[in-house]
This record gives C-alpha cells, structure tokens and sequence, in this order.
C-alpha cells in the first residue's frame, strides 16, 4: 500500500504530491515550490480528496512560512482553491493558530488524518456483515485522505477482517475517479472488485446485488446533510428505494458545525471542458445528500445516527 509521505509530503524546498491526474497509468511527482503552485494543485485535482487537500493547504502553508511569503495572501490563494471541502478551511486555521515551527503542526495534521482514517474505518468495518457486497463512489482511499482512506479504509479493514466478499465501483462521471483511482488502489490491497457505470447501480441494487453504500464527504453540515462527490446523492436516492443502507465515512474535521444544513455548502461548479468540449455543459462538482438518506455518520468517534444535530454535536478533531 502507499505510503502517506508518497501521497503528499513537505520537502526542504517544495510540497510534493503524488499527481492524481496520472494515475493510474504513471505514477508522477509533481513538485510545487510556492503555495500558489500547491493552490494550482489542487484546484487542477493533482491532489484530491478532502482531507488529502487540507493536508497539502498545511504543507503549503508551512512552504509559504520558510519561503517568506506573505502568510495572508498565501491562506487566501491556497483557501479559494476548491470552496467545498471543508477540511481546507479547518487545517488552514490550524496552521494559522500555531505558535511552533509549521512544519511540525502540517506533519502533525498529516499523522492525525491517518489516525482518524485507521480509526474511523474500524468504527465502519462493524456495520458489515459476512460475506457483504458493496458499492461505492468517487474515491475515498488513501489517495483522497493522505494514507488510509476514509471509505475505501472501511473496505479494507472490513476485507482484512473477512466480512467483505467483493466491491462495485462506480466509475463517477465526468474525471473517473473511481475507475482511475479506486479500482487502482483496491487492486493493490487484492479486494475482489467490479468497475460499473454510474448508471448501472440502481439496476444492480435491484437484483439484490448491493447490501450496502458506502461513501466518503467533503463536507457535512450540523444536521447530518452532507456534500460529497456528484452522483451521491442520485445513490442515495436508490438506496433508500432498495432498502439499502448508505453510510458516509469522513473525519471530524469534515464536520461544519458553523452550516446548520446543506442549503449553506457552497457547491463548486467546474468547466463544461471537463464534461464536453463541443457543447454547452453543467458540470457540479457535488451535490448534498440529505441527513435522512443516510443510515449512520462514522468518525474515528464512532457511529453517529439520526439525530444529526445532536450525535455530530461537540465532535471536533484533535
């Protein structure tokens, strides 16, 4: 499996990342020396994931104290890359509020992310069943949290446990992170596995192929409501239709206590480029997904259930 420091790291002069664009065809450095070219990064999904972004925004933040670089104009670039996932806001003000060298607190926020996710996918790996089929969505491994995965960490600990039997894998229109990205990494940890159309869920979900949805977030608001790559919704939707419970696997810091619901996400809508580049495209990057679709929010605190807004309350990252 990867490594953290392959995913992202903070060198002597530079933030490095693993480039999600290439994979899973060629496994590419792409070396950023300022936190503008880390802010480049992720907005061009070089880096992706929602706590994989807040731990390059730290690293870029701590290149951006060695280099000299005006702090405050450094938050603001590296803060209006990509304007939904939460993570980025919450490891900025961490750096922010740090006192010591912020080399050492953007490492610390790297190793916390990787705890939560070995955490938090133990806490999931309890709602499977013996011989559980699963489908899920976007990527929410390694690549997306900087080492375990939030989602696909789930997987993993429920497969090394013998509880899972095998994984669809929606391919997720129009950048296939799944078929590029979660295929790639659930290859490399020998989980049995099928790459499907988006499409192709609800018709699989009928056939009883489906015992349960599990997702990551990018973000999730005080009541339950949560953002995640487009099409969660849509599986949601279906789900519940199955009888087939979803559940969404993030950290604490995805957790907004400050949005009461999904209606105050900001939505980032990307280029029609990425979707045609002949005709006029809408091309959302998210949508939300509402607190009574989903059977349980799982932390590295544990399993939340409905109420939202009173299991999330208090939860904070460490």
């Amino acid at each position: 499996m990867l490594e953290p420091q392959r995913i992202v790291r903070l060198e002597d002069d530079a933030v490095v990342v693993l480039d999600q664009r290439r994979l899973p065809d060629e496994e590419v450095d792409l070396v950023c020396g300022s936190a503008a070219e880390v802010a480049e990064a992720i907005r061009t999904l070089a880096v992706r994931g929602a706590p994989a972004i807040g731990i390059a925004a730290a690293y870029g933040y701590a290149l951006a104290a060695r280099n000299g670089e005006d702090l405050a104009a450094a938050v603001s670039t590296l803060a209006g890359a990509r304007p939904t996932a939460v993570n980025l806001a919450w490891a900025l003000e961490e750096m922010r509020g740090w006192d010591g060298d912020p080399a050492e607190r953007a490492r610390q926020i790297h190793a916390e992310e990787v705890e939560r996710c070995r955490l938090m996918s133990a806490h999931a790996a309890a709602l499977f069943d013996p011989g559980t089929r699963a489908l899920t969505h976007c990527n929410a491994g390694g690549l997306a949290t900087g080492g375990y995965g939030t989602a696909v960490g789930a997987l993993r600990t429920a497969w090394e446990r013998g509880l899972l039997d095998h994984v669809l894998v929606d391919e997720t229109r129009p950048l296939l992170q799944g078929a590029r990205l979660t295929a790639w990494e659930l290859e490399d940890a020998g989980i049995p596995h099928a790459v499907i159309a988006d499409s192709a869920a609800g018709s699989l979900m009928a056939s009883g192929e489906v015992d349960l949805v599990v997702t990551g977030a990018d973000r999730i608001a005080a009541n339950g409501d949560t953002a995640n790559k487009i099409g969660t919704y849509s599986l949601a939707v279906l789900a519940a239709h199955h009888d087939v419970p979803l559940y969404v696997v993030a950290p604490s810091s995805t957790v907004d206590p400050a949005t009461a619901t999904g209606a105050g996400i900001p939505i980032e809508e990307r280029a029609a480029a990425e979707v045609t580049s002949r005709f006029t495209a809408r091309n959302p990057a998210f949508d939300v997904t509402p607190a009574g679709l989903i059977a349980a929010i799982v932390t590295e605190a544990g399993v939340h259930r409905a109420p939202y807004s009173a299991s999330l309350s208090g939860l904070v990252a460490a």
